[in-house]
Parts: structure tokens; sequence; C-alpha cells
């Protein structure tokens, strides 16, 4: 994916416009959570796109029809320890998520993305237990990346 003198994450727009500063800081900081992980990252491409393109991907690849704000592709080949994925993120789904949450669009996007970062280090969401866990994770990478700022 990526040359060792370009980064390792990429963001690709599908479709979708909005102001996302700090893109290097982003990107720098989620190379080092796979680092501290113990994962090898060889490329992460991040598609921001609108809700119509992520259903369509949901219907396609995982047969479910609902809306949702992360898919996740490991796209590792088989016996390579170093990993190659896709996050595909509905900014239209984290606008709504972050009103919903009363939270603001900035925090909202960052915390889909460690979500999906989470998931490509191996953490689940399926279990309430496991839901928690990943919360709790997500918090803990916001609160990193952007110093305490999330209880």
């Amino acid at each position: 994916m990526a040359s060792p003198s370009q980064s390792k994450v990429c963001f690709f727009f599908d479709g979708v416009q909005f102001y996302f500063p700090n893109r290097t800081a982003l990107k720098d900081f989620v190379v080092r959570s796979f680092r501290k992980e113990g994962i090898k990252l060889g490329g992460l491409n991040i598609i921001f796109c609108t809700d119509k393109r992520l259903l369509e991907i949901n219907r396609s690849f995982l047969q479910h029809d609902y809306y949702t704000d992360i898919i996740t592709f490991d796209l590792t080949p088989p016996g390579n320890e170093i990993l190659e994925a896709e996050i595909y993120i509905s900014i239209d789904r984290v606008k709504e998520n972050a009103a919903n949450h009363h939270t603001t669009f900035q925090l909202e996007i960052h915390r889909v993305i460690f979500h999906g970062v989470l998931h490509l280090c191996g953490f689940g969401d399926k279990s309430q237990a496991e839901q928690a866990t990943m919360r709790g994770r997500e918090t803990k990478l916001l609160n990193s990346y952007f110093g305490k700022i999330v209880s």
C-alpha cells in the first residue's frame, strides 16, 4: 500500500467533504496505536463516504440491510503478519451520532476511527462485555490523542 517514505495511513473522500484538521498528527497517532498493540501495519486506507455508499457496502459484503457508521475490512493475506486494511466511515452517520450523543463532529469522527483501529487490533463489540471494553479503549485513545477531555 504505502512505500516507506509515505504514511502508512491514507485518507480518501468518496462523495463527501468536511473540515478535518491535523490529519498528519492523526495518521502518526494511528500508526503508534497499532505499534502499542503489537500490530505491524503495512497500510490502512480510511475512506469517508455517504450513508448510501456504506449501505451498499454493508449489503454487498456483509449481507446487512441497515445503516452503520463504520465497516472495517482486514485485507491481510493469509499467513502474512503485516496488516493491510480498509475502514469505511459514513460521514452522515457520524454527524447524526454526534448530535444524538451531544458531542462534536470532531470528537465523534475520531472515536469512530479509533473504533475501527481497535477492531483491527482484535477487539470485538458483539457482547455487552465487549462493547464496554471497546468504549473504554475508545475513550483511552481519545484522551491520549486530545488530552484528558472524555470521561
